[in-house]
This record gives C-alpha cells, structure tokens and sequence, in this order.
C-alpha cells in the first residue's frame, strides 16, 4: 500500500514554525508536526482542523536527542506516512558570553540547530526525490555574522546556511527544491529560550513570524535556494561582503548590546 505524503514540520510548537504550519496547510499539504511541547501542537492541529482542512498529525519528540531521527521515521511509519517536503524549523539560542554559559546546553544546542536538521535533511532525501519535494532549512541573518553574546547560535546558523546552500547545488536537477530561510529577528518565544530576562527593543529589523513564514513559504515553492524577509535584513547580508570581518564583528556586538539595554 502506498504512503501518505506528509509535510513534515519541526519546531511547530510556536513562531514561524506554527505560521509555516497555518500555511502549507492552507495549501492542501497533510502535516505531521513535531516538537517536544504536545499541548501547543494539539491546539495548532485543532485549529487548522476548524478551517476545514485535514487534521495535522502530532509527534511530540525532543530533537535534541540522539535517537530523534530514528524516532521521527518510526512514527512516520506507524502512520503509514513519507515526507514530501521537510521544514527543519526547530532551533534556539542562548545569550551570553559562551565561555560563560552553561558547556553542555551549548552542546546540546549543536545537536539541535546543526546535527538533528543534517540528519533530517539527508534522511529522507530519497522520499522528497519520488515525491519532486522539498527542504525548507529555517537558518537567519545570524548565519551571515560572526556573533559575539550570542557565539555559538550564531555558528550553527553559518552551518545551516552553508550546508543547505551546497546541498541545493548538489542536488540541482533531480526535482527536490532546497531553500535557506534567514529571518533577522522575530519575536517569538526565542527570545525567552534565550535567555533574555526583559523585553528586548523592538529594531528596525524586526519583521512578524507571518510575514517571515509567507515570504518563505512563497521562496521556496517558487524554487528559491535563499530568502532573506525584508529589505533592511538583505543589507545586514551584505556587511561581511562590503567590511573588514573585524569590524563586521564590533558592530554585530554594538547593536544587541544596544537592543538589550546594556548600552
């Protein structure tokens, strides 16, 4: 018996995943969603039924751990489901200086943001490649910058922009769309993840998790291999192309010690 095509969507507890979700739903997609908060999935999947469109499967998973790949593709397979497109989302970062912050929550912050979405993306290649499918890597402007306060975020972010911007080479012409989205800043519940203990300024960066989700959504079923959402975003892109790296780093410092009051 043949499977079901799902799309499969990571991080979809809250932010751009949930309105990544409200939208490949709105366009005929099943969904499975996965994230290792349950209740805020079940009230996302209660409401995409509530518009008429077919009820998302729920799989509450920690992606951090080790074994979430494999216990990813065990539930896709109870319900007799495959991936045609995957949206990696899932992710969080942490604030402060990394020599100071807790070793292993970093650590466990590159199983997250940079080991479980490798694994993700390259699992299930074969399934997006039947199905003409696709990849959507959810990355950010940080992937562009050298992060101090925010160090080893800002790294896996480089990672997820690098890796998907080679895998999109490397599989050109087999039909599988593989697209990088890089918001600047959202405001989501990141932040608190993060560990920002007040409300951060609002910059003039700042675009809303539905613009974000629908610019990228838009990108990538459009064949796009980048979306960067909003013009003062794609300029922050090109600092490291236009300034000393050395310079492009004090002022990435400069403006979240500014955001974040400390200046």
């Amino acid at each position: 018996m043949a499977k079901r095509a799902v799309a499969v969507i990571t991080g979809a507890s809250s932010g751009i995943g949930v309105e990544l979700a409200r939208l490949f739903a709105a366009n005929g997609h099943e969904l499975v969603l996965v994230a290792r908060s349950e209740a805020p999935m079940n009230a996302l999947a209660e409401s995409i039924a509530a518009t008429g469109k077919s009820r998302p499967h729920v799989l509450p998973i920690d992606l951090a751990l080790a074994d979430a790949g494999d216990r990813l593709a065990d539930g896709l397979e109870r319900l007799g489901a495959e991936p045609t497109f995957v949206v990696n989302n899932a992710g969080f970062g942490l604030l402060g200086m990394a020599a100071s912050l807790d070793r292993a929550e970093q650590l466990s912050m590159i199983d997250l943001n940079v080991r479980t979405l490798t694994d993700l993306s390259l699992r299930f290649l074969p399934s997006l490649t039947a199905h003409r499918g696709g990849l959507l890597n959810v990355a950010s402007v940080a992937g562009f910058l050298p992060g101090p306060g925010q160090n080893v975020y800002y790294a896996t972010k480089a990672y997820v922009l690098s890796f998907t911007e080679a895998l999109a080479e490397e599989l050109a012409g087999t039909g599988v769309r593989v697209c990088a989205l890089c918001p600047g800043p959202v405001p989501t519940g990141f932040q608190a993840r993060a560990g920002v203990k007040r409300e951060r300024k609002i910059g003039m960066l700042t675009l809303s998790a539905e613009r974000v989700a629908r610019e990228g959504y838009d990108g990538f079923m459009a064949g796009k291999r980048l979306v960067v959402p909003g013009f003062g975003n794609k300029l922050v892109t090109l600092m490291p192309r236009l300034l000393p790296r050395s310079l492009v780093t004090k002022l990435t410092d400069a403006r979240k010690r500014r955001l974040d009051g400390e200046v």
